[in-house]
């Protein structure tokens, strides 16, 4: 009975590390594209606000997702890949695997924070370059990398996961506030 529950357990175990190595290492941009499409259908709603769901409006979290996606795939343009090192991280994989962020729990940081005042020209501006970065992140090697306040140094796939749940994320708040 003990060996039984052992193997089950070990199974589990198994198959749990297999899909966090899975879902941790796809890496192509293009998942990242109806993200683009859904926050461009948002723009409409950009001055829409709902206190108790966020202190900030629907521009705020539009220009977020957009500056986020840009300055990360400029990083990885602009890193070495020979100098990542690949870590250990518990709320990297917890987070990335399960594909939440917690609402609440971090603060931007300031290079990705909107400006005071969002004019939707820079909305759509970032848009064209987040579109066209993205296709560029299929030409960059595989560890180009950037470091991740909370979850450590990330490569490209983990970085595509990264803002594939930082959009996803962002977006589940703009639903929110527009309910």
């Amino acid at each position: 009975m003990k060996r039984h529950i052992l193997l089950i357990v070990l199974a589990i175990i198994i198959f749990l590390f297999i899909f966090i190595k899975i879902r941790m290492n796809q890496s192509n941009p293009e998942v990242l594209l109806p993200l683009l499409s859904e926050i461009e259908n948002n723009i409409k709603s950009r001055d829409a606000t709902n206190e108790e769901v966020s202190k900030a409006d629907v521009a705020w979290h539009l220009d977020h997702m957009l500056k986020t996606t840009n300055r990360l795939t400029e990083a990885l343009e602009s890193s070495n890949p020979t100098t990542y090192k690949t870590s250990f991280n518990v709320p990297r994989i917890m987070s990335l695997t399960a594909g939440v962020i917690p609402r609440g729990r971090a603060e931007s940081p300031q290079n990705v924070r909107p400006p005071a005042i969002i004019l939707t020209d820079d909305i759509l501006r970032q848009l064209l370059e987040a579109r066209k970065n993205i296709e560029e992140l299929q030409n960059l090697e595989d560890n180009a990398n950037f470091n991740h306040p909370v979850f450590g140094m990330l490569n490209k796939a983990q970085t595509i996961r990264f803002l594939e749940v930082h959009t996803n994320h962002h977006l589940k708040i703009v639903a929110d506030i527009l309910e």
